[in-house]
């Protein structure tokens, strides 16, 4: 398995770099082989600073899904973009709702923050930069060598903010249509309607611009890799809902009545007035309280280990 390496930390969450996000350091050293080395630099610098962007629309995501009690694992940083890892499927679709928007709406407030710098930047100079090499080389001073740093950032998270809020699922846009799919029709069915709905729109973006745009997928091969990225995950994704459907519907057949006979360890276990879950783990039951009285009991069934 190829590995990650964990580069900091944030409010108590690991940021890791997959080893594959090597290759687009070396793909943009490649691409700009025998230009200037300050426009290498400058390539090299806005790629820092872009994936900066990423990891904080990460953490957008992760600091929401700590306000409802969701826990994340971790961040990993891939050529494609980053990956917030949570310790479980959300399976109501406020959250998921409010988990999926966060992280472009801090792309909107890096957006509104660079707004400004931009502008007045631009309207200090007596002549707006042309040449990019001259300006990174100092000819317009120094506003001239930060202002194409600031727009450059300014364009890649205006980018971020389209491309995540497309509804391919499981991106941005594509979790905010399952979740309000799902408020309406379970999150099984939306989640079957969200995936299908991005394969469409993928197919039919990349083919858009093989139609219009000659050359441009070959020469951005990338795009062809998010494609394929995303619908991947879209179909893995719809694969362990189904799974945990089977596994809750399983639960609820096997699950025995609670009776004014029913003596397990388990329905003595609260004190009065207690609402909540208490867990038998020799009957292997999960009791829901409420208002100290048993209101449901789910049996949770044994999976044997997978060979090997």
């Amino acid at each position: 398995m190829l590995r990650s390496w964990k580069i900091g930390s944030a409010f108590g969450i690991g940021i890791h770099i997959h080893i594959t996000f090597l290759l687009l350091p070396a793909l943009l050293l490649v691409s700009h082989w025998g230009d200037p080395l300050v426009l290498q630099g400058f390539v090299q610098i806005l790629l820092l600073a872009t994936f900066t962007c990423v990891v904080l629309h990460e953490l957008g995501h992760a600091l929401m899904a700590r306000y409802f009690g969701i826990r994340t694992l971790d961040i990993t940083l891939y050529p494609i973009g980053g990956v917030a890892r949570l310790e479980r499927l959300n399976d109501r679709p406020i959250e998921e709702f409010w988990i999926a928007l966060a992280g472009p709406a801090v792309n909107v407030i890096i957006v509104l923050l660079l707004t400004p710098l931009l502008i007045g930047g631009v309207s200090l100079m007596e002549e707006p930069p042309t040449d990019l090499v001259a300006a990174l080389q100092g000819e317009y001073g120094w506003l001239g060598r930060v202002l194409p740093l600031v727009g450059s950032l300014w364009l890649a998270n205006a980018v971020l903010i389209l491309f995540n809020l497309l509804p391919t699922f499981p991106m941005d846009g594509g979790r905010v249509l399952r979740s309000l799919l799902a408020w309406k029709m379970g999150l099984l069915r939306g989640t079957q309607i969200a995936v299908i709905t991005g394969r469409l729109v993928t197919m039919g973006a990349l083919f858009l611009l093989a139609l219009f745009a000659s050359g441009f997928l070959l020469k951005n091969p990338m795009l062809l890799v998010v494609a394929f990225f995303v619908i991947l995950a879209g179909q893995r994704e719809l694969n362990a809902i189904r799974r945990q459907e089977r596994d809750r519907r399983l639960a609820q057949s096997e699950a025995p009545s609670v009776t004014e006979e029913t003596s397990w360890p388990a329905l003595d276990a609260a004190p009065p007035g207690f609402s909540g879950f208490t867990w038998d783990q020799e009957q292997r039951l999960c009791v829901h309280w409420l208002a100290g009285r048993p209101v449901g009991v789910f049996f949770i069934p044994v999976r044997p280990m997978p060979p090997g």
